[in-house]
């Protein structure tokens, strides 16, 4: 059984940094690919960060340069230091794998910036 479960979320001033830590259970974590959304309130939710299963990274224009994915396979752990926050990255965070056409889901966290 696949299982995300992440923490780290917060509240926090503009400007201010986060580090949210995903880790993944049932699953090969070292072969994954894993991702993380945010959703705004009353906003659709979408692409943050992903990382490669050979660390190649990729992120939304809206983050880049602020937020930096990075993972830990010996911890089965992916990561999102999240830097300059802005009012804006106000979401629920959610890490998510996709395993045989089929895509994961944690719980979420909640990330509040204030200004």
């Amino acid at each position: 059984q696949v299982r995300l479960v992440e923490s780290g979320g917060g509240l926090v001033q503009a400007g201010g940094s986060l580090r949210l830590s995903c880790t993944v259970s049932g699953t090969t974590f070292s072969l994954s690919a894993p991702r993380w959304y945010r959703q705004a309130p009353g906003k659709q939710r979408e692409f943050a960060a992903s990382i490669s299963n050979g660390g190649t990274t990729n992120y939304a224009d809206s983050v880049k340069g602020r937020f930096t994915i990075s993972r830990d396979n010996a911890k089965n752990t992916v990561y999102l230091q999240m830097n300059g926050l802005k009012p804006e990255d106000t979401a629920v965070y959610y890490c998510s794998l996709n395993i045989r056409a089929y895509d994961y889901w944690g719980q979420g966290t909640q990330v509040t910036v204030s200004s």
